[in-house]
């Protein structure tokens, strides 16, 4: 099966969080030896924000919903990176007049190696 992309233009206004992942053995004598954790150790989460009408944010929702949290799906970040995410909490809030605001964090996830591509 295909993974799908989110193809929806997003408002970035907040900033990602990047954080790498790592290991430290603190040594008796002061020395420390700090080593990246695992291959993908680099993980990055980036809040969003879609303004549209009920119609355009019910069709993310059902977008988001298909994936539950769980699936991960194509996204492009800001800096024109694509790659694989998951939403697990998205917050749709009505503002008037017919519109909508969908806030979301689209956490960075990973395929496992030898287990297709995002190509499939």
């Amino acid at each position: 099966m295909a993974i799908e992309t989110f193809n929806w233009p997003t408002q970035t206004g907040d900033s990602p969080d990047i954080t790498y992942r790592t290991r430290t053995s603190q040594f008796g004598d002061g020395y420390k030896q700090i080593v990246a954790d695992g291959p993908n150790n680099k993980e990055g989460s980036y809040p969003i924000t879609y303004t549209g009408t009920k119609a355009k944010v019910l069709e993310i929702m059902a977008f988001i919903d298909r994936h539950a949290g769980a699936k991960a799906f194509l996204w492009t970040t800001p800096l024109g990176v694509l790659g694989l995410y998951t939403c697990e909490k998205p917050v749709p809030t009505p503002i008037g007049g017919g519109q909508f605001k969908l806030t979301a964090t689209f956490n960075q996830a990973f395929h496992p190696q030898g287990v297709g591509s995002a190509s499939d």
